[in-house]
Order: structure tokens, then sequence, then C-alpha cells
């Protein structure tokens, strides 16, 4: 399987899981302190959102991939 294969696949993929779940969060620690024994930290709970054209388009594009990809060489 060359590189194009698994970057079209991986890419399908992701356009699947995009459609599919809409959107993913994550949480980042943005702030940490430490006051002698006291440790302050922060986290942010952030969520993006993927959009449909976003998963729609990444699949439509990584079939081209595949049609395309392995012609021209």
């Amino acid at each position: 399987m060359n590189s194009i294969r698994i970057a079209s696949s991986a890419l399908i993929a992701a356009g699947i899981l995009g459609l599919v779940y809409g959107s993913f969060s994550f949480t980042k620690e943005i702030n940490e302190a430490e006051i002698g024994p006291i440790e302050l930290s922060v986290k942010d709970r952030q969520t993006v959102k993927v959009p449909v054209w976003k998963g729609g388009g990444a699949i439509v594009i990584a079939r081209a991939l595949l049609v395309f990809g392995g012609k021209g060489g």
C-alpha cells in the first residue's frame, strides 16, 4: 500500500468521523502555579465543531486522490 492510499484512507476516516460526530472536545491546562505546598491549575474544556461541508469535502478529496493519485507518473 503506497503513501497516497494510506493518506486517502486516513482522510476518508477523518471525514466520516467528522460527519458522524460533528464535534470533538479536549481539555487544556492553561495556568499552573505552585505556592509552597499549594498547587493551582486551571483546566479549560474546549469544543471544536466540524462543519458538514468539511467532512464531506475531506471524503471527496480523498476519493479523488485514490482515483487520480496513482496516475500521471
